[in-house]
């Protein structure tokens, strides 16, 4: 289901988020990039999460200088 992204170093972990938290993503000082779905969601809103998380690495969200708000209007 994860799919690789060149140049980019992450994992997946399922924690217990509020509902209306489907995932979120965390990099750390080494550039890794920690991904956090919400153990709650089902499972196709966690595979929903998930590629929303991943595109924003695909993107390069994290280091791209645009504000959040504008981010994840796109």
């Amino acid at each position: 289901m994860a799919r690789l992204i060149e140049g980019s170093d992450y994992c997946v972990r399922v924690i217990n988020f509020p509902t209306y938290i489907g995932g979120a993503v965390v990099v750390d000082e080494d550039g890794f990039y920690n991904v956090y779905l919400n153990a709650r969601c089902s499972w196709e809103k966690q595979k929903k999460s998930l590629a929303h998380e991943l595109m924003h690495l695909e993107n390069n969200d994290f280091y791209n200088g645009e504000d959040i708000s504008v981010i994840e209007r796109r």
